[in-house]
Parts: C-alpha cells; structure tokens; sequence
C-alpha cells in the first residue's frame, strides 16, 4: 500500500513508471575512494624519500597557489623520516619564500608605497599561505576557502586514498541527470558532487628533475604521498619506537617466563 500512492501520484502527473524508479533511486553520495597502494602503510612501511620530493613539487608548482602549508616549518624538509633534501637545499628553498618582517629599526611594518615588509624564510619559519587573509582566499576563488593542505590527509575519512580520488576525479562524464552549479565543478568522489576546486592537476604539468612519470596519476600520487608526510612527519620515527617497545617487551615476557620456570619447578 506504501508503494502504490506515491507511484499513482507520478502517473497523475504523466511521469512514467520508469522514470520515477529512476528519480527515486539517484544520489549524490561520494564514491568509494580509489584503491592506491602507499609505501607508508602497514606497520613495515616508510615514506619514499624520491617520491616525497616530487610530491613537493608538484605542491610548490601547482598546490601553493592556492592553498595553505601553515602547520609545516622548513627545516622539517631536511629532517630524517622526511623528503631527506640536504640542510643547504632545505634553506634555499626557505630562502626562495618571503615572509612577513617585523618592525625594522625605525618601528616601520610597511614600505614606502604601504607594502608590508618582507624578509627571506629561514629554516625556523612555516610555509606562509599565497593569501594575506581569509577575505582574500575568498575572493580569488569565487567565495570558497581553499583548504589548509597541511593535515588534509588526516582530516579527512579515507585518508590519502580520498585525497588522491579528489585529485584524480574531475575527468569523469557526470550522469544526464546532474546538475553542475554555476562556478563548480563534477567529482562524484567529493560529497555533493558539487566541488569548487578545478581540476589541479593536467599530464606533464610539472617536469621531475628525475625523469619519473608525470601523467595526472603520477603527479597527484606523488603530492598525496608529501600530504601525508605533512601530516604524520614523524611516521617513520613512531614506528621504529613500536618496533622496539614490542621486542622489548617479548624479551621481558620470556625472561619472566623463565624465572617463573626455575622458581615453581620444586614446588609442584
């Protein structure tokens, strides 16, 4: 009975039957993420040093026009555990960034022409954002905020296999059905379908001084993997702790089991 006066009242307005299973049955929930293998999963693995550096890259050619790295200081890129760039790299690339200058000697924060004072990164300093504020982001991209890429890949269910099928899920045909708004973009793995974001990446956009692989895939595996070293820098380090606290507590397990042995064996 439930079923039949909803199907009567589409007939009454010349929907067909088909059509009204079809309504009934379209959603815009996201799809399932990618299935993409890390080098950093499980409990064995690490982060890949090369493909940390392209991932690098790929955010600093393409990423950090739009989006924040707020939550990671410079020196971390030549940290171990990380992209492993040799200490003068690491400040040269801190160097290449222009940071925000206090009060020069005169108690001036602006210029001249009322710019603000600026001063070269230093290994101390965090990735400065390409916006000076939020009202700014907002209004370079059509009034959405790009978000801070530093723990992306922790923030988000799905972890890096959801950020890759971001990246990689604008080139898809939306259904007849769907309604791409004005100023969004189709990508059936964002909730909505409805994505502000353009599609970041295109084949070759950006030329790995090794010579890998740079079609959409390769390029977004590579600046998700660098996400998620941004996220977890000290992946690496927390599991070889584990490593050794699981060892030495097998060790104390057996020695207790032997004392346990040689203490009760006479007094059975």
């Amino acid at each position: 009975m439930r079923f039949i006066l909803p199907l009567g009242l589409a007939l009454g307005f010349g929907i067909s039957a088909a059509a009204f299973a079809a309504d009934a049955t379209q959603s815009t929930a996201p799809q399932a993420p990618k299935d993409v293998q890390w080098s950093f999963e499980g409990p064995f693995g690490v982060y890949d040093q090369a493909e940390l550096q392209r991932g690098f890259q790929v955010y600093k050619e393409v990423c950090s026009a739009c989006h924040n790295l707020s939550h990671v200081a410079f020196h971390a890129l030549s940290e171990p555990g990380g992209p492993g760039f040799t200490d003068a790299q690491m400040k040269a690339i801190a160097a290449s960034y222009k940071i925000p200058a206090g009060p020069n000697d005169k108690g001036d924060t602006v210029d001249a022409n009322g710019n603000p004072l600026m001063r070269p990164g230093t290994p101390a300093d965090y990735f400065p954002g390409p916006f000076p504020n939020e009202e700014a982001a907002r209004a370079a991209n059509n009034g959405a905020l790009p978000p801070d890429l530093s723990m992306i890949v922790k923030a988000r269910a799905g972890g890096p296999q959801y950020v890759y099928s971001i990246i990689t899920g604008f080139h898809e045909k939306p259904p007849a059905w769907f309604h791409v708004m004005a100023n969004k973009y189709y990508n059936p793995y964002f909730d909505g379908w409805n994505i502000s974001m353009p599609p970041p990446l295109t084949d070759g956009q950006v030329t790995f001084a090794d010579g890998s692989p740079n079609k959409v895939a390769d390029e977004a595996h590579d600046v998700v993997a660098f996400l998620a070293w941004a996220s977890d820098p000290t992946m690496d380090e927390r599991k070889r702790t584990g490593f050794v606290v699981v060892a030495f507590l097998l060790l104390l397990s057996g020695l207790l089991y032997l004392s346990y042995r040689r203490v009760w064996k006479d007094k059975h």
